[in-house]
């Protein structure tokens, strides 16, 4: 486990789920799956087709909400840790402070996800917030403002989980920006030697 402020480490895992072997196609977990994917496909139709079917846009909107809020709950708490192994939350010591924890199941002997869910969790992870992006711009530049806070909701709600994964995934302790910062580094250098060898 890896926290922002300490190195301790808690299992938190259970531990019926230590023994096993990596599948590389097999889904483990087909309902966990399904549902990492249906809260935000429904939340997303039912935002795209809204105007077609409903007369009422508050009924919409509150759908919508809904529909994002369960994703969340379901991708944070529960296909997170069984589809990657992965989790984070935030906890209050005894002295009143908050501490953003992200944990990541270590080690070859314990069960791995299936590649086929490792990538079905990190498209949707990904795909889905850069969705709500493009929906508040086109919110944004059409001046639909009625719609705004929903996908603001919507980006706020599912990026927030895409940035807790990732962090769990590089490690709690690395910065982002860090990491984005040796990225680049890298990419400078590589181009640099290229064209010098080009020369």
């Amino acid at each position: 486990m890896l926290t922002d402020t300490n190195d301790e480490e808690v299992a938190l895992f259970d531990a019926e789920e230590d023994a096993g072997t990596k599948s590389k196609s097999k889904i483990k977990h087909p309902v966990a799956s399904f549902f990492h994917l249906f809260f935000r496909v429904v939340a997303l139709i039912v935002y795209l087709l809204c105007g077609f079917y409903s007369t009422s846009s508050m009924a919409c909107m509150v759908t919508i909400i809904l529909l994002l809020s369960c994703d969340f709950w379901t991708v944070k708490n529960i296909t997170g840790r069984l589809m990657v192994g992965l989790r984070w939350w935030n906890q209050v010591d005894d002295d009143g402070r908050s501490h953003w924890v992200f944990e990541s199941r270590k080690g070859t002997g314990q069960i791995q996800t299936s590649d086929s869910e490792s990538r079905i969790f990190w498209l949707g992870l990904i795909v889905f917030p850069v969705l709500w992006v493009i929906f508040s711009f086109t919110a944004l530049i059409y001046l639909n403002i009625k719609w705004l806070p929903v996908v603001i909701m919507g980006v706020v709600l599912q990026g927030a989980n895409l940035y807790g994964y990732i962090r769990c995934k590089v490690g709690g302790k690395t910065s982002l920006k860090n990491m984005a910062t040796d990225y680049l580094g890298r990419q400078f250098l590589k181009q640099t030697l290229s064209k010098e060898e080009g020369s």
